[in-house]
C-alpha cells in the first residue's frame, strides 16, 4: 500500500511539468504530435485510476477503524495528499472565495452577531494598487517584447496570475477584518494568510502605539512581540498575560506574548477592547479598496 501511494505521488510530480509544457505549446501555437497526446491521455487515465484505488483503500481502512464516512474520507485524503499541497489548495480556494465576496460586496467574513469588525485594508490600498499598476505595465511590456511563442505564453499566464493574486489578496483583507468578540477576545487576521485568536482572559492591556516594524509578518522578535503590520505600520499594541500559540503564514508554528497590529481606526479599536467588545470601532465597508 505504501509503495502504491509513493508511486502515485511520484507520478503526479512527473506528469505535472509535462502537462504544463504541452499547455504552453498549445497556447504558443506549437503543434503537438498525436502520439504525444495519446501517451499523455493514457498516463493521466492510469494515474487517476491509481489515485482512486489508493483513496478507496485508505477510506475502507479508516472505516474499519471505526471512523464515520466523512471523517474516513478526510483521513484518506490526508494519507494520500501531502500537507503542503492540501494547504496550497485550501489557500487558493479561500482566496477565490474572498475575491467573490469582495466582488459581490458581501461581508465581513467570520463576524457574528455582537462582534465588531476592525478594518485594516484601507491602510494598504494605495500600495496594493500601485503594485497592481506596475504588474499591468510589466504584463503589457513583456507581451510586446518577447518574440518566442512558448516563452511569451508562459510569461503572459504568470503575469496575469500575478495581477489576479494581488487583487484577490487585497480583497481577502477587505472582507476578513480583525474581529473584537462580544466577550472582549481579539482575532487578528491578514487576508487568508493569517488568523490569530487571542482569548479575552489573555489580554492584559491595550494601548495606542504607532510603530514602523521591520520584521516579517507575525514573526515574534527576541522580546516575544509579533507584528501584524499593514503597509509597514502598526497602531495598536496588545500585551498578554501569557503567550499565545498560532500559525504563521507558511504554516510554521509560533508563540508571542504581545502583538502589535494595524487598525484603520485605532482609537475606537482600543476603546472597544478595553470595554470588553461593547463599544464599536469604525463600521465595516467594502468601499475601502
Amino acid at each position: 500500500m505504501k509503495a502504491l501511494r509513493k508511486a502515485v505521488r511520484w507520478a503526479f510530480a512527473a506528469l505535472a511539468p509535462c502537462e504544463l509544457v504541452i499547455f504552453m505549446c498549445v497556447i504558443g501555437g506549437v503543434r503537438v504530435a498525436p502520439a504525444v497526446w495519446l501517451a499523455v491521455e493514457l498516463a493521466v487515465l492510469a494515474l487517476m485510476a491509481g489515485a482512486t484505488a489508493v483513496l478507496f483503500l485508505d477510506y475502507w481502512r479508516h472505516r474499519h477503524e471505526g471512523l464515520h464516512r466523512r471523517s474516513a474520507f478526510l483521513a484518506a485524503i490526508a494519507d494520500s495528499v501531502p500537507a503542503s499541497v492540501r494547504k496550497l489548495i485550501a489557500h487558493e480556494i479561500t482566496l477565490s472565495t474572498s475575491f467573490l465576496l469582495w466582488v459581490t460586496r458581501r461581508g465581513p467574513h467570520g463576524v457574528r452577531g455582537g462582534e465588531l469588525p476592525v478594518p485594516y485594508a484601507p491602510g494598504q490600498t494605495a500600495t496594493m494598487y500601485g503594485l497592481l499598476f506596475v504588474c499591468i505595465v510589466e504584463t503589457v511590456a513583456l507581451a510586446y517584447l518577447i518574440p518566442w511563442p512558448v516563452v511569451h505564453a508562459a510569461t503572459l499566464v504568470l503575469d496575469i496570475w500575478g495581477c489576479y493574486f494581488l487583487i484577490a489578496l487585497h480583497a481577502s483583507c477587505v472582507v476578513r477584518p480583525h474581529v473584537i468578540g462580544a466577550d472582549g477576545s481579539l482575532r487578528l487576521r491578514y487576508g487568508v494568510l493569517l488568523d490569530i485568536r487571542i482569548p479575552a482572559d489573555r489580554i492584559a492591556s491595550v494601548h495606542l502605539d504607532r510603530r514602523f516594524p521591520n520584521g516579517k509578518l507575525a514573526a515574534a522578535d527576541e522580546s516575544g512581540v509579533a507584528d501584524v503590520a499593514v503597509a509597514g505600520l502598526t497602531t495598536v499594541t496588545v500585551e498578554l498575560t501569557e503567550p499565545v500559540r498560532y500559525v504563521r503564514v507558511l504554516g510554521k508554528p509560533a508563540e508571542a506574548g504581545a502583538f502589535r497590529f494595524y487598525a484603520d481606526d485605532p482609537v475606537s479599536a482600543v476603546a472597544a477592547l478595553r470595554a470588553g467588545g461593547r463599544s464599536s470601532p469604525g463600521s465595516f465597508t467594502t468601499s475601502g479598496t
